[in-house]
């Protein structure tokens, strides 16, 4: 691969990481599954999570609650081209998250969740997708209800 292939399969992957968190918090949530492969994977070893496939990813996602109001916050993204085919990454998340959201401002407090994704990503058709996404959860606890505890 020559350097500019290189910078754009980068910057592919690296969208795939901001439009995750984009359609779970602005957008289509069950979308999500659009930017995985055929077969690819979503993880979370500790909570003993584990979906394979596209429509399966699509039904995990989309079964997201209605009045679930939520805001990532991705940093620390570092993505490596291994092979014109093939790329692997890391990035850090911050989520902001309750339940029973009607409209209107809720009172600012700490995040629920802080982790970081393991990612493998695979050019199918000439398109950058997700294959493996693996979730570590250092830092987490329940989400709060609006006006709950």
């Amino acid at each position: 691969m020559d350097l500019l292939e290189r910078i754009r399969a980068q910057h592919a992957c690296e969208h795939l990481i901001l439009h995750f968190v984009r359609r779970l918090d602005l957008g289509d949530p069950s979308a999500v599954a659009d930017l995985f492969t055929e077969d690819g994977t979503w993880e979370w070893p500790a909570g003993g999570r584990l979906v394979s496939g596209r429509e399966a990813l699509r039904a995990y996602f989309g079964s997201r609650p209605d009045d679930r109001l939520s805001r990532r916050l991705m940093t620390n993204i570092l993505v490596t081209v291994d092979s014109p085919e093939t790329a692997t990454g890391t990035s850090y998340f911050a989520t902001h998250r309750v339940d029973g959201h009607r409209g209107g401002l809720v009172p600012a407090g700490p995040p629920v969740q802080v982790g970081d994704y393991t990612d493998t990503f695979r050019r199918v058709d000439g398109k950058w997708l997700l294959a493996t996404r693996v979730l570590n959860l250092p830092f987490g606890g329940p989400t709060p209800t609006v006006g709950g505890e």
